[in-house]
């Protein structure tokens, strides 16, 4: 890996050769909760990743005992009331925008502001010591950054109301089970949980990968109808800008890959 930083060292970014990048907070010994300047930063580095052609998929994790336990309270006035239209500092706007696959590395805590960081990645591995919290009804804060929308779509009406009225944390276990993470492993397996999905995601067509990761959460926000007539858009429109050359490659391709017959056990 080429590691780089922040300037204080609390957002740590590495790439590895095989074009995965990783991201870890990095603020361990306050759970790493998100200063004003960590969540700047945070955006800088999904937008840059986006428009950095070596890097195809990128994992976002934290060091430590927690993921993330949401925005220091400590400088709450300068968080809250800051300028939150702005979505070139909003690390979540940022990962919203980004066309590559985020996997989240969860394990320990991720509370509220960490809860809507996991909400805005693609996938989620978490450890068996993960757990997912929002404390928004608890400390008076109120969500902007789609928990209170995204979680309902993720897990159905009925518990994220519980989840989050309630402030009753979601242990591993359940999150697996309601479909909000992935995979479940042991805290020693996270990271290699997360880089062999990312292998996986790798091996496959680039371009055909962004563009599926677009209609995939695009049609998500629209009801079916729209979402199927997007999808056959976005078909045409993808058809349409092939050659013979690339149906060609295509073919070959295909050819190749059905003699390799490679593995893509995940």
């Amino acid at each position: 890996m080429e590691p780089q930083s922040s300037p204080e060292n609390l957002i740590l970014l590495s790439r590895e050769p095989n074009s995965v990048a990783w991201i870890t907070i990095n603020r361990p010994k306050s759970l790493n909760s998100l200063t004003k300047s960590m969540m700047v930063d945070l955006a800088r580095i999904f937008k840059s990743l986006d428009a950095d052609d070596s890097v195809r998929v990128i994992i976002l994790t934290g060091s430590g005992r927690s993921f993330c336990s949401g925005v220091d309270l400590t400088a709450a006035e300068d968080v809250f009331k800051g300028d939150v239209k702005d979505v070139e500092t909003d690390p979540v706007a940022q990962m919203e925008r980004c066309r590559k696959p985020i996997i989240g590395a969860i394990s320990g805590f991720a509370v509220t502001a960490g809860f809507e960081i996991c909400l805005a990645c693609d996938l989620l591995v978490a450890s068996k010591d993960a757990k997912f919290l929002d404390t928004h009804a608890r400390f008076g804060i109120f969500p902007s950054w789609g928990l209170s929308q995204k979680l309902s779509r993720v897990i159905g009406p009925n518990r994220a109301r519980e989840v989050s009225l309630t402030a009753t944390p979601i242990n591993a276990e359940q999150a697996e089970r309601w479909g909000l993470v992935n995979y479940v492993v042991d805290r020693s397996e996270l990271s290699n949980k997360a880089r062999q999905i990312a292998e996986a995601i790798i091996k496959n067509n680039q371009d055909l990968v962004l563009r599926y990761k677009a209609v995939i959460n695009d049609g998500f926000k629209q009801d079916l109808t729209r979402a199927l007539a997007l999808e056959k858009e976005r078909a045409h429109e993808y058809y349409d800008g092939m050659s013979k050359d690339h149906f060609k490659k295509m073919q070959e391709f295909i050819a190749g890959r059905s003699s390799s017959k490679p593995s893509s056990k995940l």
